[in-house]
């Protein structure tokens, strides 16, 4: 039995005949993440917006264990756990019935609410309107709701911004925990040290081209994580 999850071949993205995303190809296997490195303009989050089924393909083809989302929409879909970019939840709506909404709508129980929102830290904001909390807290609330069901495949759009040094950290735990439960996951990111904790692959991309991609290990301790660090610091 094949261990590959996610297929993406030669996906490209072209808009009023401009070129968001040149095509590129890669393999995800099960247990493993993949980090998407690029400053903004890069075309992390136009990939992952297709990956997940939010942004139709000009060409090129994505599978998700056999399925694709034309084929299957609803299997495809409910094999993801998404965590957007950005999400303008409803500032009066408490954090409480925000996760029992998303819990309600994927079929999780109360227990599972419960041990979510303990590891994100969240448990006892539980009464606090969404309104009330601050980007940080934001963001676990998005990364509670894209790991309540123990999706196969977990994608995430800029997971760590407005994160501050402990809950990066737990965030790391975290994916590095869903990866020993066979779990794959795709993650944008503009922070190298972030992809360097957790990644086992990287691709960078620069204006809608991929760069360069390959094993983790093979940038680790060169200098090409400094050069890649610039072009990412001159795009921001």
């Amino acid at each position: 039995m094949s261990n590959d999850l996610l297929h993406v071949e030669q996906v490209e993205k072209t808009i009023q005949g401009k070129s968001i995303l040149q095509p590129l190809s890669f393999t995800l296997k099960k247990g493993r993440a993949l980090a998407l490195c690029g400053g903004n303009g890069a075309g992390k989050s136009t990939l992952i917006r297709m990956i997940v089924g939010l942004t139709q393909l000009t060409n090129g083809s994505i599978t998700l264990n056999g399925m694709t989302k034309k084929s299957h929409p609803k299997q495809y879909v409910k094999s993801i756990g998404y965590m957007p970019d950005d999400f303008q939840f409803q500032q009066a709506v408490t954090a409480k019935e925000t996760i029992q909404f998303y819990a309600a709508l994927k079929g999780v129980d109360q227990s599972r609410i419960e041990k979510i929102m303990k590891q994100v830290g969240l448990t006892e904001h539980l009464a606090k309107s969404m309104g009330a909390f601050s980007k940080g807290m934001r963001q676990r609330m998005l990364l509670a709701q894209a790991l309540l069901t123990e999706p196969p495949l977990i994608v995430l759009d800029e997971p760590t911004n407005g994160l501050d040094p402990y809950w990066v950290k737990s965030f790391g735990s975290m994916i590095l925990d869903a990866k020993e439960r066979g779990q794959s996951v795709v993650f944008s990111t503009h922070d190298l040290h972030v992809a360097e904790e957790v990644a086992d692959d990287i691709i960078f991309l620069y204006d809608g081209e991929v760069i360069s991609s390959g094993p983790i290990e093979d940038y680790q301790e060169t200098g090409l994580y400094a050069t890649f660090q610039d072009l990412i610091l001159q795009s921001q």
